[in-house]
């Protein structure tokens, strides 16, 4: 099955398919320029990058290789100077296209040397975790982090083309597995109710690893995204549509900036997401954007699904001050308030600001 994203010239299609590993259908020429700078991590070398190595070379592409470390600490500036020096010597031109193979690290810092190696080549997103397949390897979002802030440095770079193979979920651990549930569940919040209530009845499907249910989450996932994608591809307007898929993410950016966690270490992504969420949520119930009692069951309901999937709605300990002043450094902020994107209805969301005190309040009650 294909998802198209419409962006004029700069359109593209979403491919999903079991083993599309194996056969790399779906994808356009462009993909195929006769020079493939692969980008992965190391972890994922003798799982997936030999084999794909070997395949790109039979199809005649000379392949440059660059792995990277597995993690959030690895998306920096000085990894993508390192990518950038393999580039170099391998002498590789501007005509090439570089691959981003793995999670949302691997594609976000892959996509950023995609658009500023001789000023941008072309680019392909090949997601290996549910996170990635359903969030970050769709609408162009590249970059690095900043000591100061998650994601500080980038562009706005889309692929040619991005090729999900749902089999590659099976090597997840259940801990990654639930990460990448937080943000299929938020765009049954933020979009679909219809999806949510899916959701509800399929999650454990899901979790056993049910091809099916599996493939449709992925699938309704990024047709919501490609959808937001399409009406407002550089997130121009701050109440926009774009900004919705921000939900939960102004609160959970400042738990990974201060890699703040539980006993489990510090939180993955989807982790921190899932907390946003929950804070966000109960901010709108403070702020009055949804009505209480309908608040009250969204905000139950949601945790209810966190919580099957293995996600925390909490963390302890938290300093406060600085998770506050990690969100005023918050990109999608607007004039001198704080953005947060909170329920109107299930299935809808809208942006506010909010003050410490009110965003404390909220924290509070939980």
């Amino acid at each position: 099955m294909t998802v198209p994203v419409s962006l004029g010239e700069r359109s593209y299609s979403i491919a999903i398919e079991a083993g599309a590993l194996q056969t790399l259908a779906g994808l356009p020429d462009a993909a195929f320029p006769g020079e493939v700078a692969l980008i992965s991590n190391a972890t994922l070398g003798p799982i997936i990058t030999n084999a794909l190595v070997r395949r790109l070379e039979e199809r005649g592409q000379r392949v440059v290789r660059f792995d990277m470390g597995d993690g959030e600490k690895f998306k920096t500036l000085e990894t993508a100077s390192l990518a950038f020096d393999a580039l170099a010597e391998a002498g590789f031109s501007r005509k090439g296209a570089v691959w981003a193979v793995g999670g949302g690290v691997t594609g976000d810092l892959a996509g950023f040397v995609a658009a500023t190696w001789m000023r941008g080549v072309s680019f392909v997103q090949v997601p290996t975790t549910l996170l990635a397949m359903v969030d970050s390897s769709v609408g162009g979002k590249t970059g690095v982090n900043h000591p100061r802030a998650k994601n500080l440095l980038g562009a706005f770079w889309q692929p040619v083309g991005v090729l999900i193979d749902p089999a590659c979920l099976g090597s997840l651990s259940r801990r990654e597995l639930g990460a990448g549930l937080a943000e299929v569940i938020k765009y049954g919040v933020i979009a679909d109710a219809e999806f949510f209530v899916w959701l509800e009845d399929n999650l454990d499907a899901i979790l056993a690893g049910d091809g099916e249910a599996t493939a449709y989450a992925i699938r309704r996932s990024c047709e919501i995204k490609a959808e937001v994608v399409g009406e407002d591809e550089r997130e121009s307007d701050a109440v926009g549509r774009r900004a919705t898929l921000n939900y939960g993410h102004t609160f959970g950016h400042s738990l990974e900036a201060l890699k703040t966690g539980d006993e489990r270490g510090s939180f993955l992504h989807g982790e921190a997401i899932a907390v946003g969420m929950t804070v966000e949520a109960r901010l709108g119930v403070e702020l009055g954007t949804i009505g209480r009692v309908e608040g009250e069951d969204l905000l139950k309901r949601q945790t209810k699904l966190f919580g099957r999937a293995g996600l925390p709605t909490h963390t302890p300990n938290l300093d406060f001050g600085a998770a506050w002043r990690a969100m005023t450094l918050d990109k999608k902020n607007r004039g001198a308030g704080v953005n947060f994107i909170v329920p109107k209805t299930l299935g809808e969301v809208v942006r506010v600001q909010a003050s410490a005190e009110t965003v404390r309040v909220a924290m509070s009650t939980l």
